[in-house]
């Protein structure tokens, strides 16, 4: 972000945004905290949620710890909903299907000897 220093958006923050091409405070507004955050992940950037608070926090003027659990919950329902509706990132498969590989357990397997199993040999 350039010009006005946003609230809650510190150095990395307003770099992430840069590289995303949100760079005043209008930009921001324009595209909201949710679009923004999911702009910082696709880019491959690896925010927390914190991020997506504290961007809301920047666009209402308040601390992003101030935000209402209602309104941090709005918001994640908000990305959920945005995050399942966009394709699978480009280079990169969508999740496969979950597998399950079945070992043999170590019971099951037949008799061995125990490290400390005498052979008789005492």
């Amino acid at each position: 972000m350039t010009g006005t220093k946003l609230r809650n958006i510190g150095p990395k923050s307003a770099a992430w945004l840069r590289q995303v091409g949100l760079r005043t405070q209008e930009d921001l507004e324009s595209v909201g905290a949710v679009e923004a955050f999911i702009r910082v992940k696709r880019a491959g950037f690896r925010p927390s949620l914190n991020l997506l608070y504290a961007l809301e926090g920047a666009l209402l003027d308040c601390h992003w710890q101030q935000l209402p659990e209602d309104r941090r919950a709005e918001l994640l329902v908000a990305y959920d909903a945005a995050a399942a509706l966009l394709p699978p990132p480009r280079g990169r498969p969508a999740a496969g299907p979950v597998t399950t590989t079945h070992t043999e357990r170590e019971e099951d397997a037949g008799p061995s000897l125990n490290l400390f199993d005498s052979r008789g040999d005492d």
